[in-house]
This record gives C-alpha cells, structure tokens and sequence, in this order.
C-alpha cells in the first residue's frame, strides 16, 4: 500500500483530482486458485485499508477510487469499490454486479454478486459510475449506470494472457477489452477509464493498457505494459454536445425492451 500510496501523491502533484487504482489493489489476485486461506485478507469497510486512504484523500485533496476485498459478514465477501471524497469522508461503496467463474478467475469462489445494484456518486468533481471488471463486458451495466446520471464510468480491472494463452489471443483479447468499454463511452455518450494491473501473477500476465476516452470512443491517453500513472483533463460540459449529435437516449425503443430481463427469447 506505500507504493499506492506513493503513487497517488505523485498523482495528486500533477493536478489529478479523482485518482482510480486497479481492481483489488492491495492484495495479489488471488482468484488465480481456490484457497480459503485469502479470505484472511477481507476487511470491513469502512476499515483499516479505507481510514488509511481517507486520511490520504483528506490530505491531498483529491477523491480516491479504492477497490478492495470487502468483507461483510462471516461467509460474505465482496469485490468493492470505495468512493473517497476530498475531504476525507467515505461516500459510499459499490460490489461488483458479474462475478466471473472462468480458468485463472475463479471470483465466484470468494465474492458474492454485488446486492446496491448499479452506482452513480455525484462527487465534487462530477458524476462518477463506479463498475468493476466483468461488468464491462456487459453493455446494461453500463446503460444502466449512464442512465443514473454518470459522467465518467470507471472500470478497475484484472485481466491478462493466462499460461497457456499466446501473444496471437493476447492481442485479440486485449483488442476486445478495448473496443468493449469504449462502445459502452459511443452509446452512452459519456467518459471512460479502464484501470488494469501489470505484471505477473502465477503465470498470468496482466496486460496493463490501462486509457481513457471520451464520449466518442477516442483514446485521450492510454498505459503501456508498466506501472505508472496516466492523466487527461476531461470536459464534462462536452457531454450534451455528443449526445445531440448521437441521440441515442432520445431515439431508445424503451418500449420493446422488456425481453431484456429474460435470459432467452
């Protein structure tokens, strides 16, 4: 966490005022295997990890997105995301909607389905949608959560090429995560960062390219493979210019979409 912590004051010295970490950033990603004894690394929130980077946020002055290992009660965990305001008060928290269960990511073994549906905090730097990973794969999450009012989505994320993948499905893959969360800046017609981890874990290497976009999709900045720290200045007042130009909202077909809440037609 002193390397988070590192991070966001370097962050914070170039001006960043919401500063994002990756998904479970302060822990491996131990969803790599099945073993109870990670459980031991869930805290509470509020907890020691938030009331640390409260006192941070209170400090700097900047708003901290957090995610972390939550845990609620014996026997239920979360993926969560904690939402910091500048003045070092918590304003809430969202779990992860899509728990995946998939080679290399088994969640479902530790994490509960998020139960506070989908999030918009109306911060002092504008309306932020707080989703985590496997939601961005998922174009209603991202509807939804545009729907309630956000103006910048933000994705914390941990994804890379498994042992046995190669740099033929590394590309394709990395293309697809790419080109899934900016349709879900063009549709809703708002801003877009993914944050990723770098490195590798037990074989998985987490491919990083962590960006931001804007409303029509285009890369204002993007990461490489490294760790480090990417900004962008965004305009929130641009978004009302997008949507006139795509109305998306307006021309919705809201009554023929009731099949959505089924899993088959």
């Amino acid at each position: 966490m002193q390397l988070a912590e590192h991070l966001i004051s370097k962050a914070a010295e170039a001006g960043a005022k919401v500063i994002a970490l990756q998904e479970l950033f302060n822990t491996p990603y131990f969803c790599r295997e099945m073993d109870s004894r990670f459980f031991e690394w869930a805290e509470p929130v509020p907890g020691r990890t938030t009331e640390q980077f409260t006192a941070l946020a209170k400090k700097l002055g900047v708003i901290i997105l957090l995610p972390l290992f939550e845990k609620k009660a014996p026997g239920v965990y979360f993926n969560t995301m904690a939402v910091i305001e500048k003045e070092g008060k918590l304003a809430g928290i969202y779990r992860k909607m899509h728990i995946p269960d998939d080679p290399g990511f088994y969640e479902k073994y530790y994490f509960t389905p998020g139960d506070l549906g989908f999030k918009v905090f109306d911060t002092s730097e504008g309306k932020i949608g707080t989703l985590i990973c496997w939601d961005q794969w998922f174009p209603e999450a991202a509807r939804l959560t545009a729907m309630a009012g956000a103006e910048l989505l933000v994705y914390p994320t941990a994804i890379g090429t498994l042992p046995d993948e190669h740099d033929t499905e590394k590309a394709e893959f990395l293309d697809a995560w790419k080109t899934i969360q900016r349709s879900h800046a063009i549709a809703n017609g708002c801003f877009v960062a993914g944050i990723n981890r770098v490195g590798e874990e037990g074989g998985t290497r987490f491919w990083g390219n962590s960006f931001i976009c804007n409303p029509f999709g285009k890369i204002i900045t993007e990461a490489d493979e490294q760790e480090g720290i990417i900004t962008a200045d965004l305009d929130f007042s641009q978004i009302e210019k997008y949507r006139q130009q795509w109305p998306f909202f307006r021309d919705r077909r809201i009554d023929e979409f009731g099949a959505l809440t089924k899993r088959f037609l």
